[in-house]
């Protein structure tokens, strides 16, 4: 569940509801409820955002020196919460239907993942549970891999090799990340102040 705070909004844009394979997005005054059915295949989403309005991404638009700040609350615990859920900006690199094509990924986000999702962003352990990260592979350093990626997936492997090799990748992919050790289930007050020299994360004011 999503509660907008008194005074805030989206600088007044709409947002787009999507729903999908029995997924419902309700609004109660100040809050959003995003249900999602129990499913045995396929895939099953219920958002609302602000970027499937734009058929191009050099259109999105939110840009670096931006704060967003909302409370929110999840129906179970992490580990038991199934599925991924989340809250930040990105750049919808793959998966909507409204984009004609995919690109490489950009974000800086509150994001959650359970099991057996395994996101390479940690450097050390499963990329997954409750978590705050940031990711830029449009960079000219992050491109500069493209050649290397298939051997750099398979060197990285290898536990003792990624020790090595990983904290170079994630430098040049702009990747950061850090788990949250907070109960999802209550109330919190998320926030995160997207700058150019970077992106700081706040849950109930204390700096991540």
């Amino acid at each position: 569940m999503f509660r907008q705070e008194i005074g805030q909004n989206n600088g007044n844009r709409p947002f787009r509801i999507l729903a999908l394979n029995g997924g419902h997005v309700l609004q109660e005054d100040a809050y959003w409820r995003f249900v999602l059915p129990p499913i045995t295949k396929g895939y099953a989403d219920a958002q609302i955002d602000d970027y499937g309005f734009y058929h191009r991404r050099r259109f999105y638009p939110w840009q670096q020196g931006v704060r967003l700040s909302l409370q929110a609350r999840f129906s179970h615990s992490a580990g038991i919460l199934k599925g991924t859920a989340g809250f930040g900006f990105w750049n919808a690199p793959f998966g909507d239907p409204t984009i004609r094509w995919p690109a490489l990924p950009q974000a800086v986000w509150f994001f959650y993942a359970s099991a057996p999702s395994d996101l390479p962003l940690a450097l050390q352990g499963a990329g997954r549970g409750w978590f705050v990260a940031t990711l830029d592979a449009t960079t000219f350093s992050a491109v500069s891999l493209v050649p290397l990626a298939p051997l750099l997936l398979l060197l990285n492997q290898n536990r003792q090799l990624r020790s090595y090799i990983w904290p170079m990748i994630r430098q040049r992919l702009g990747i950061s990340y850090a788990p949250l050790a907070v109960d999802m289930t209550a109330w919190h007050h998320y926030a995160l102040d997207w700058q150019g020299a970077g992106c700081s994360f706040y849950v109930d004011e204390a700096l991540i």
